[in-house]
């Protein structure tokens, strides 16, 4: 009778379980086209691979990554013994033919079992401390839904208690008197069965083995019934969304934005059609790659808790965020509601996410650097910005000015055109302004920037950074009234269209320079800059050698051209490096920065939060040009984590975080003084000056 009930249960599991892995399936694949992601098959293959079997991203926490990979392993390791409960219902002393009882499989099994068991009680105490020891907001786990996250790691526990359970029956079955390695971890188990008959123990088998199905069965049902249940779909879709990740043949993290795709083409700005998608503003706006990540998410709120927006009391949490996005999609799909009800809103029984979510991220990458399965939050929440500003024309108003100032002046600022090349009289040192092709004595276009250009403080770094050079005898030049704004502010706010015309107008400019040059070597100090020309405009078809310039710096004290010399210990200076979002996570550039500061002599001595791990300074994604008018200032949290260091200077790599870690000092009324790297680089070579 157990077997029959058993059966039926199975017949009826996996029919749900099947259809609606379909329906997922067409929900998913209704999603917009993106070609794009079948390209290098192979390499992405290698990829997924890599990244599954030795868990890269979940090794980022590494007592739950370790446990979590063994459980991964039992899903599937154990399979075996589910196939052998399904004969002990017929025959209680079954097992599978060959390798039923061969000693390395029963091991492997045990063991298996075992650590799977171990690492599900890890997991789940993990959960209770990190809910209960970092309560509220500060728990990466605020917003999941834990229930479904209880019932899946009681469903493993029970599936390990009887998978040792069986294992003892089948030992005191077999009248086993002494420890031996067939029942390795099982062999209490089978002294505690071996008083008990031999009807008994069948009995049990029987028992046992229909509980065990009947529990795994009823959990493909659940799971079946529940397509937003990411903590249990991911199992099935984490390969899949690894494999189809947009940088998945890429050495960096992030890369540049996605291009925008309309019906799986790329649009032409120049010439757009009547019917193309500018972003996503419904359901039905979103790639089928989207609607996968949303379906893949596990909720374990590791993004979450690297978000800086979520550390200082905003509404933007990127985990609940892509819930409320998967839910709302789920939902809507394969509706009329799915083409006409906007996600982003201020309605919160109509609109998934609320203005307020949407800018307050500052783009810096932490939630697609943490994330175990590659989910792309920055993509969908620039997606969303994107038809925010384009479509709808609800934005920030300061980003209205800001706007304006990229179309009139080609700078944020606004700052007149002509006074770009201004810095070049505070120098005493000759500097070559490239007027058409750039001459082939010149090996380095410096590309200053719209803050090395204008603002103040990042014009320091500038007059630094081309002294250093000169000091070098690198020869370089520069564009002067030729530059204007990369297009990153507008890119990254959502206005494609305008980063469109920046970009090309740039794109001629660098191509008139380099002429017919085969090396294109520019080198910034701006990681903004540096990652738009760099990476954004090699969709274009346009690419360059870039450098950034603590990279050309530590090469330059590295071939003894440039020659630092290590203060005395009475005048060395505590410090502490902040590492800038888009030179880090964005292009995994970590090191240069801090040889650079041990080759001058100094100490860095690392806030908490460093490298993969860094702190935004507020100021990416077009929050540079934002009030920040919800919760506590980002910088202001990153100012205290240097304060506390006991630093008395902070040193940066990118233009935009020194504004923000000045201001927030200013703020704090400390006296903690924050350079560029290529300031302290420069006091240590001209120490004996």
């Amino acid at each position: 009778m157990l077997a029959i009930i058993a059966y039926l249960l199975t017949v009826t599991a996996v029919a749900i379980f099947a259809l609606q892995s379909y329906k997922l399936f067409k929900k998913i694949s209704a999603g917009q086209s993106d070609p794009s992601r079948f390209t290098n098959k192979s390499k992405r293959l290698k990829n997924t691979v890599v990244e599954v079997l030795t868990h890269t991203k979940m090794l980022n926490f590494t007592a739950s990554g370790i446990a979590h990979w063994f459980v991964m392993v039992g899903f599937f390791a154990l399979l075996g013994t589910l196939i052998t409960a399904y004969g002990q219902l017929v025959d209680p002393a079954w097992a599978l033919p060959v390798i039923g009882h061969f000693v390395g499989y029963e091991f492997f099994a045990e063991l298996v079992a075992a650590l799977t068991g171990v690492s599900i009680v890890a997991l789940i105490g993990i959960r209770q401390v990190t809910r209960f020891v970092r309560k509220g907001r500060a728990s990466r786990f605020y917003g999941s839904g834990n229930k479904k996250a209880y019932y899946v790691e009681a469903t493993i526990l029970v599936i390990v208690f009887c998978v040792i359970a069986l294992r003892g029956l089948e030992g005191a079955l077999l009248n086993k008197e002494a420890w031996n390695w067939h029942y390795a971890f099982s062999y209490p188990a089978v002294v505690f069965f071996s008083t008990y008959s031999v009807n008994q123990i069948e009995n049990l088998i029987q028992i046992i083995a229909f509980s065990k199905i009947a529990v795994s069965m009823i959990w493909f049902i659940v799971v079946g019934l529940n397509l937003n249940m990411g903590i249990a779909w991911h199992r099935f879709l984490a390969p899949f969304n690894i494999f189809f990740k947009r940088n998945a043949t890429s050495e960096n993290a992030l890369g540049p934005l996605p291009v925008m795709l309309s019906h799986g083409s790329e649009i032409n700005f120049e010439d757009p059609k009547e019917d193309d998608v500018f972003g996503i503003g419904t359901a039905a706006d979103i790639s089928w790659k989207g609607l996968l990540d949303m379906a893949t998410c596990t909720e374990c709120g590791r993004c979450q808790s690297q978000c800086p927006a979520w550390h200082t009391e905003k509404p933007l949490s990127p985990k609940l965020l892509i819930m409320a996005m998967r839910d709302h999609a789920l939902a809507k799909i394969g509706t009329e509601a799915a083409g006409t009800e906007k996600i982003v809103g201020n309605n919160p029984h109509e609109n998934a996410i609320s203005l307020d979510v949407l800018w307050s991220c500052t783009t810096c990458g932490a939630c697609v650097e943490e994330c175990p399965v590659d989910i792309e939050h920055v993509d969908h929440i620039v997606n969303m910005r994107r038809f925010q500003v384009l479509v709808e024309s609800e934005f920030p108003t300061e980003l209205g000015n800001t706007f304006r100032n990229l179309e009139k002046a080609g700078n944020p600022w606004g700052a007149n055109r002509v006074d770009r090349d201004a810095w070049i009289k505070e120098v005493d040192f000759p500097i070559t302004v490239i007027d058409s092709v750039i001459p082939d004595d010149v090996e380095y276009l410096f590309w200053v920037g719209c803050a090395g250009a204008y603002e103040e403080r990042a014009k320091k770094t500038t007059k630094a950074v081309a002294e250093l050079l000169y000091m070098s005898g690198v020869t370089f030049g520069v564009l002067g009234k030729k530059e204007t704004c990369t297009g990153d502010p507008a890119r990254r706010s959502g206005n494609e269209f305008l980063y469109q015309i920046l970009s090309r107008e740039n794109i001629e400019t660098l191509q008139e320079t380099f002429g017919t040059r085969g090396v294109k070597k520019v080198v910034v100090t701006c990681p903004h800059c540096f990652t738009t020309i760099g990476r954004d405009y090699k969709q274009q078809g346009f690419e360059l050698q870039m450098v950034h310039h603590t990279q050309l710096l530590n090469q330059l004290v590295k071939e003894g051209k440039l020659k630092p010399i290590a203060p005395d210990k009475a005048d060395a200076k505590k410090l502490t490096y902040h590492d800038p979002c888009y030179l880090g996570r964005h292009n995994q550039i970590y090191e240069p920065p801090r040889e650079l500061l041990e080759s001058a002599g100094v100490e860095v001595n690392e806030m908490p939060r460093n490298q993969e791990r860094s702190f935004c300074c507020g100021a990416g994604g077009g929050r540079m040009w934002m009030e920040e008018k919800i919760g506590s200032r980002i910088n202001l949290n990153r100012v205290d984590e240097a304060i506390a260091t006991g630093a008395q200077e902070v040193a940066v790599a990118c233009p935009f975080c020194r504004v923000m870690v000045s201001d927030g000092m200013v703020a704090r009324d400390s006296s903690v003084e924050v350079l560029d790297v290529a300031q302290i680089m420069l006091r240590s070579v001209k120490r004996l000056g």
